[in-house]
C-alpha cells in the first residue's frame, strides 16, 4: 500500500492495515447492468475504472467476479489493452497522471526525480513524465533497475548504492512515492524554486507513519523558496479519459510483475507487501 496517498490509504484502508473486507480497488470488465439515471454506460460496454466508497458499506471491492461501481469512476476501457491490462490502470494511472501534471506540473525540459519508480505509481509517473517532454531520472532497488530504464528514464539510480541528494544533481520537481528519506535530504536534491510531491512512503513515526514528512512539509512551504507538498487524488472519469488516449497512443503502458486467479488472491496481496513487485499485480476473474 506504500504507493497509494495518504489520505486516500486513511480514508479507505488504514493507514497501515487494510480495514476493508475486499480491498481490491481497480476494476476493469463487461457492463453487466446500469442504474436508472445512468446514461454514459450501456450493458456490453468494456469499461476501466475504480469501486469504492461512496457507496455503502459492503458494496465495494473488485476481488470478486461482480462488483458494483459508480458511473463517474468508471471510463470506456482503451481498445488496445485486455481486460487484464486495463486493471493495472486505474489508481496507480490517475495517481501518477495527478502527480505530474496538476502538483508538480511538469514542463517540457525540466528535470524530475521520481523515488519509487519501479512501483505501480512509479512505472506511471515515469511514462507520463517522460510523454510531457522532462528528463527523467528514477530511483529504484538494484533488482528493478532495467524495467526502470525500460519504461524510458534517461537516468536510474540504486539507492542502494547512489545518492540522489549527493549535491551533484538537483531537479526542477523530485516526485517521491516510495522513499523515507528525511524532508530536509529531499530539499537537498531540489532546485531553489523546485517541486517536491509527497505521494507515499514510510519512516518510523511511532503514531503518524509517514505523515510526519507531509505535515513538516506543509509548515515549512510557506517559508521557503520551494513548494513542498502533497498529493491528494480525485478518481474521475475524465482523468480515466485522459489516460485512455496515451495508452491507446503507445505513449505510456501498464507494467504488469504477473497475475493471480481469483483464488489467488491472499497470495497476491502478500507478493505486494512483501516488496517483490516490479509494477502491478493483477488478480483474474
Amino acid at each position: 500500500m506504500t504507493g497509494l496517498p495518504y489520505p486516500l490509504r486513511a480514508a479507505g484502508f488504514g493507514l497501515r492495515r487494510s480495514k476493508a473486507p475486499n480491498p481490491g480497488r481497480c476494476v476493469a470488465g463487461t457492463v453487466e447492468s446500469v442504474g436508472k439515471d445512468v446514461t454514459e454506460f450501456k450493458p456490453g460496454d468494456e469499461v476501466y475504472g475504480t469501486c469504492g466508497p461512496p457507496l455503502k458499506a459492503g458494496s465495494y471491492g473488485s476481488f470478486a467476479e461482480y462488483v458494483r461501481a459508480l458511473a463517474g469512476r468508471l471510463a470506456l476501457k482503451p481498445a488496445n489493452l485486455s481486460f487484464e491490462q486495463a486493471a493495472a490502470v486505474p489508481v496507480s494511472g490517475v495517481t501518477a497522471l495527478q502527480a505530474v501534471r496538476d502538483r508538480a506540473h511538469v514542463q517540457s525540459g525540466q528535470k524530475v526525480l521520481i523515488i519509487g519508480a519501479s512501483g505501480g505509481v512509479g512505472t506511471f509517473a515515469v511514462q507520463i513524465a517522460k510523454a510531457f517532454g522532462a528528463e527523467v531520472t528514477g530511483v529504484c532497488s538494484t533488482a528493478k533497475l532495467d524495467l526502470v530504464g525500460s519504461l524510458g528514464a534517461d537516468h536510474v539510480l540504486d539507492y542502494t548504492r547512489d545518492d540522489f541528494a549527493d549535491g551533484e544533481h538537483h531537479y526542477d520537481t523530485i516526485i517521491d512515492i516510495g522513499g523515507n528519506s528525511p524532508l530536509s535530504r529531499l530539499r537537498r536534491a531540489l532546485t531553489p524554486k523546485g517541486t517536491l510531491v509527497i505521494v507515499g512512503g514510510e519512516t518510523d513515526g511511532r503514531w503518524l507513519g509517514g505523515m510526519d514528512r507531509l505535515f513538516g512539509a506543509k509548515l515549512l512551504s510557506p517559508l521557503v523558496g520551494q513548494k513542498l507538498g502533497m498529493l491528494t487524488v480525485s478518481e474521475n472519469a475524465e482523468d480515466l479519459a485522459v489516460l485512455r488516449d496515451l495508452l491507446e497512443s503507445g505513449k505510456i503502458a501498464p507494467a504488469i510483475d504477473r497475475t493471480y486467479p481469483l483464488s489467488e488472491t491472499p497470495a497476491a496481496i502478500r507478493y505486494v507487501q512483501e516488496g517483490h513487485a516490479r509494477g502491478k499485480v493483477v488478480i483474474t476473474v
